[in-house]
């Protein structure tokens, strides 16, 4: 198992920033990738960010791209998602996840709430 712990977000007006952090803990070996989703109310959770645990090649969604920025600490096991110029519509709970090589699914964390206020 991997578990996964979040920290950040909160209240922030719009054009404002926020940082969020997962750090991993447990079976940490054999991480193939961390990012993260979001859901908002009403919404399907939907891929934001994510990084390769190796090689550090980043993806974003095109909703979030020139915005975002996820970054590694790989002696930490910490992914990290720094958001800035942010919108209304980034309001959302986040939830930190983990792909794991000989893992079907994925790990996920508790999920943290960003509010953008417009």
């Amino acid at each position: 198992q991997v578990h996964l712990v979040e920290s950040g977000g909160g209240l922030v007006q719009a054009g404002g920033s926020l940082r969020l952090s997962c750090a991993a803990s447990g079976r940490t070996d054999r991480i193939l990738a961390m990012g993260w989703f979001r859901q908002a109310p009403g919404k399907e959770r939907e891929l934001v960010a994510r990084m390769g645990w190796s090689n550090g090649e980043p993806y974003y969604a095109d909703s979030v791209k020139g915005r975002f920025s996820i970054s590694r600490e790989m002696a930490r096991y910490t992914v990290n998602l720094q958001m800035n110029s942010l919108e209304f519509e980034d309001t959302a709970v986040y939830y930190c996840y983990a792909d794991r090589l000989g893992s079907d699914n994925k790990f996920w964390g508790q999920g943290t709430q960003v509010t953008v206020s417009s």
